[in-house]
């Protein structure tokens, strides 16, 4: 291949373009690894359970904690497909790249010795050529000169002298030719030497060494190969074991024990209802239903209910019940499942408490080290704080008060309320946990948080004009002292009443241990405010009355 220089050229560098686009397929191919594992794992998350959720509760059924299990472990799966990337990163693309260009140097390296050691035959051939015109000039002009010479030398009018000068020019040009054959002969055996170790022994070294280059190039693309198998080869243990785990929570699927979750979730602990008595209309007298009639009788209020005393509206069990938002105490609710949730709702106000306890003894702490380092702030900064966290603490200890004491109702532990506890409850009826210093907080109305929906026992104790008249009077009710607003409160629901800081108005009623103070504006204008919102100022006759 010694003529075959430009075509070898050729050659090499289709075999890097062949190297750089197997490079880029390995590099499109991690691409595809990555977004395939990006999406798997988007998949994986978008289907997990949102944390305090109804969701979360669900997972407790061993077949929605067996997709879970396939959720997690469809993670682990995509995983293996980033690994996949990674490694064919590192060990193909990145090799790779770094070898192609070491080859593109020596490449580069090989055909320039190449070129120089052409150039190198290509001068010498000039010189033989060189040196050979001008031996064949010398030669004309030697042959020119002796003819001149000749041609005087015959001429019998031509003087001695000129003669001698035309036969010492002739040897000139003789000597010159002999000079010109020398050096041709020299300069020709030099470049048939040069010649020969040009095709014989220099560029057959380059070519070998062009050749181990391509063979070198060529085994390390099939080991690039080899390596891109091996990658997918090495994570198929592992994907295999995220299979079998997909599979293993399959099979612990249980109906069975679903099922009696189900139960567990949904029993109302009320007895199925006896049988219907047979009413004689052909009897003068007087029409009765039954004790065990699925109908309660709403005109005779002594008669006895059914269903161990529960409250009206719970019958079992094919009773539409009505819908939409239930009372805050749960009434609404079969016995168990009221329980479950009274339960649920104390447990989530403890939280709550402990949340707030633990903000305030950590601005506490950072009160004390304002006071000893007062360079770092100003103590007094938290004291506001540290009030309204001491409020919403008070708060939500009167509300689990509360929701205990309806659990401990539902449990057979406490008597029925009485009318303090019904008023308290509605005070705080649907009021949220959230900072006392919201414009927004969702309270029930003081005065119409309560429905007539009670339970039986209640219903005969208290009755229900004893609490209504407690809020609607039929004549103003004194003034009793003054009051004037700390903080900016918005009355956003019925029965209380919009203030502004700063603002002095009258208090017509005192705070009953419920949080909530009744105060008037004017005639027309009164209602409740909470009474960590107000400074109160009581009249002494009014308040040794």
């Amino acid at each position: 291949l010694q003529d075959q220089f430009d075509n070898l050229e050729k050659h090499t560098q289709w075999g890097i373009d062949v190297l750089e686009k197997y490079i880029k397929f390995v590099k499109e191919r991690t691409e595809i690894e990555l977004s395939y594992a990006k999406q798997l794992r988007n998949l994986s998350k978008k289907y997990q359970p949102k944390k305090n959720s109804k969701e979360e509760e669900e997972y407790r059924y061993t077949s929605t904690r067996a997709f879970l299990a396939t959720l997690n472990e469809m993670n682990d799966y995509a995983g293996q497909h980033e690994v996949i990337s990674e490694n064919m990163t590192s060990l193909i693309t990145g090799e790779l790249t770094r070898y192609v260009q070491e080859l593109k140097q020596e490449r580069k390296s090989h055909f320039h010795d190449g070129r120089k050691a052409q150039q190198h035959i290509e001068t010498c051939w000039k010189q033989l050529e060189a040196s050979k015109r001008r031996f064949e000039r010398d030669c004309k002009e030697a042959d020119r000169a002796q003819q001149y010479f000749e041609k005087m030398d015959a001429d019998i009018n031509v003087t001695k002298a000129d003669v001698e000068k035309a036969r010492q020019q002739a040897q000139l040009r003789h000597q010159m030719a002999e000079d010109s054959k020398a050096e041709y002969s020299s300069t020709l055996q030099k470049f048939n030497s040069e010649q020969h170790d040009h095709y014989y022994t220099h560029i057959p070294n380059i070519f070998q060494k062009i050749q181990e280059m391509e063979e070198r190039r060529i085994v390390r693309i099939g080991e690039s190969m080899k390596t891109f198998a091996e990658v997918d080869r090495q994570v198929i243990p592992i994907i295999g074991k995220c299979l079998d785990e997909i599979t293993k929570a399959a099979e612990s699927i249980d109906h069975k024990n679903d099922s009696q979750l189900v139960i567990e979730a949904y029993k109302s602990g009320f007895e199925p209802p006896g049988d219907i008595d047979f009413e004689d209309f052909t009897q003068p007298m007087k029409r009765t239903v039954s004790e065990s009639s699925l109908s309660n009788s709403r005109g005779d209020g002594k008669s006895e209910p059914k269903f161990g005393g529960k409250s009206k509206g719970k019958l079992w069990p094919f009773i539409k019940k009505n819908k939409g938002a239930g009372p805050e105490d749960f009434s609404n609710l079969p016995p168990e499942q009221r329980r479950k949730k009274l339960q649920q709702k104390v447990d989530e106000l403890n939280k709550d408490i402990q949340k707030e306890m633990d903000q305030r003894d950590a601005l506490t702490k950072m009160k004390d080290v304002y006071i000893k380092n007062p360079q770092m702030g100003d103590a007094a900064s938290v004291d506001h704080r540290l009030a309204e966290l001491g409020q919403n603490i008070e708060k939500l200890r009167l509300e689990v008060q509360k929701f205990e004491g309806w659990l401990a109702e539902v449990e057979g532990r406490l008597p029925v309320r009485t009318e303090q506890a019904r008023r308290q409850s509605g005070l705080y009826e649907a009021q949220n946990t959230s900072a006392v210093n919201s414009c927004a907080q969702d309270r029930e109305s003081p005065d119409g948080s309560y429905t007539e929906e009670q339970s039986q026992e209640t219903e005969m104790k208290v009755p229900a004009t004893d609490f209504d008249d407690e809020f609607d009077d039929e004549e103003p009710l004194p003034t009793i002292g003054t009051c004037k607003a700390l903080y900016t409160f918005e009355g956003q629901n019925e029965g209380t009443i919009s203030v502004a800081e700063g603002e002095m108005l009258y208090v017509i009623e005192e705070d009953k241990g419920d949080g909530w103070t009744r105060i008037r504006r004017n005639e027309d204008e009164e209602g409740y405010v909470p009474t960590s919102y107000v400074e109160v100022y009581l009249d002494k006759n009014a308040k040794g009355a």
